[in-house]
């Protein structure tokens, strides 16, 4: 495995801890800073993909969560919220603009009259199958730097890192 060397905006930070304070091994902040920056930039490009479709992030999150779940592409406000670790006026808000859009609807649920179910509609699912190929792409594009070897390395570390993380967590649901 080849490593680049050259240095990124982290290292500079890094650097003058180093001068300023020898004595703190600042080595996680280098890696939470890098991952901070990655996120941040990464986020830009995705929600500049989804702009192209007038979606926010969090109504893409929505549509992708309701079309994995399979037929019939339902699921409760309830289970959409926790999916999505928001709170339910957060949804609402979501999915009032969704259904206006005419991409999802909310019925009945048959099961509990005192339930509402949300359905993705035949538009919502044109969409959502549209806009997650440029998602995965716009994805790959930004993993483009790393070969397929070193993607799978980082993919087993993050996962490794955020099960320990997860399981220390007492808020943390999977």
């Amino acid at each position: 495995m080849k490593i680049n060397m050259q240095e990124d905006h982290i290292d500079a930070i890094l650097a003058q801890w180093a001068e300023e304070r020898p004595d703190v091994n600042v080595a996680s902040m280098g890696i939470l800073g890098r991952i901070s920056r990655i996120s941040a930039l990464s986020d830009r490009t995705v929600k500049d993909n989804h702009g192209r479709y007038q979606l926010h992030p969090g109504e893409f999150d929505v549509l992708a969560t309701l079309r994995r779940s399979g037929v019939p592409y339902q699921l409760t406000p309830t289970a959409l919220f926790k999916s999505a670790l928001l709170t339910s006026g957060a949804m609402t808000n979501r999915l009032d603009k969704l259904e206006r859009a005419g991409l999802v609807e909310r019925t009945m649920d048959p099961s509990d009259r005192r339930s509402l179910l949300v359905r993705l509609t035949g538009s919502g699912i044109e969409l959502i199958d549209e806009v997650l190929l440029s998602h995965v792409s716009t994805q790959r594009t930004l993993l483009s730097g790393l070969s397929d070897e070193e993607q799978s390395q980082l993919a087993a570390l993050l996962r490794k890192w955020l099960i320990a993380l997860e399981g220390s967590d007492p808020h943390c649901s999977k």
